[in-house]
This record gives structure tokens, C-alpha cells and sequence, in this order.
């Protein structure tokens, strides 16, 4: 499977942004960045707008047919808009730097509500859902730079119409 972008765009990435690469990072491992990357960025999928434009069958995301920007611009079917491919590098170098940390495994038999080590203790706060989509939301971190650069992506999520 591969990323969005490339190793050359994911590496010039990153020095802009004034990241360091951890010293000895083969280009094996940041194709396997960048394809976890990726993955964290189709999760947003629901939220784009249009259809993959090569059906189900297509690895990634994009490109899309029939997307627009939240400003109602179209993109092209056969392009992949550059905040994406940016803000897939930003979390391949997150998971390079912290592999897993974007992907969270939840078990919501074995959340932890008090804690004690020691004379220390600690309570956590636990949300009252049981609900396993609750537990992963709750436990998925916000990336706000990978936010910011998705945005103008994203469908409005509207709230329901009632019907008298």
C-alpha cells in the first residue's frame, strides 16, 4: 500500500516545518510513516465530499469524484489536493516519531477510573458512555495542525431537520 505523496515531498515537508528527522531513518521507514499517515487521514473519509473516483476498490481516499471545498470549489477527479497530501506528512511524521500514537487500540472493559501506586493515587475521568464509538473518540487524539489543513475539505455537518 502506499502513502499519499512521496518520500521526497515527505522529507521536504518536514525540514520546512522544522522537523528533525531521528537520526539513521531509512526511507523504509518513512514509506511505512507515510502509509500510516494516510490511514489516520482516510478516517476522515465520511466527512469528504464526493465518491472515490475509482470506486471501492481504490487504496486511498482520494481522489474523489464529485468533491468540492467547503467553499463549494471543485477538484479535479484525478487530484489529490496538496493540504492533504501535507496533512498526511504531518501525521506520518507523528507516527514516525511515536509509532501508534494516532491509532489507539481501545478496551472499554479495562478502562481505568482510580489508580493507586504507592501513596500516590490518581482518578481519571471517565466518561458515563459505554459506547465503543465514545470510547474511541474519546480516546483519539486531535492533531489541530492536521485539523486546520483538512477543513477546507470537510462536508458541514448539519444538524437534523424536523419534519412537523
Amino acid at each position: 500500500m502506499a502513502g499519499y505523496g512521496d518520500n521526497a515531498g515527505f522529507t521536504s515537508y518536514a525540514e520546512a516545518a522544522g522537523y528533525v528527522f531521528p537520526d539513521g531513518t531509512t526511507d523504509d521507514q518513512k514509506t511505512a510513516a507515510r502509509q500510516r499517515g494516510s490511514l489516520v487521514i482516510d478516517r476522515y473519509e465520511p466527512r469528504f465530499s464526493g465518491r472515490r473516483t475509482d470506486g471501492y476498490a481504490q487504496e486511498r481516499a482520494w481522489p474523489r469524484t464529485g468533491a468540492t471545498t467547503y467553499y463549494g470549489e471543485a477538484i479535479s477527479s484525478t487530484e489529490t489536493p496538496v493540504p492533504i497530501i501535507n496533512a498526511s506528512y504531518e501525521a506520518a511524521f507523528l507516527e514516525l516519531t511515536n509509532p501508534g500514537s494516532l491509532s489507539p487500540v481501545v478496551n472499554g472493559a479495562e478502562a481505568v477510573k482510580r489508580e493507586k501506586i504507592g501513596k500516590i493515587e490518581t482518578e481519571y475521568a471517565v466518561s458515563a458512555s459505554t459506547s465503543v464509538d465514545d470510547l474511541v473518540e474519546l480516546s483519539t487524539p486531535v492533531v489541530t495542525a492536521i485539523e486546520g489543513m483538512l477543513w477546507p475539505f470537510l462536508v458541514p455537518i448539519l444538524p437534523g431537520a424536523l419534519v412537523v
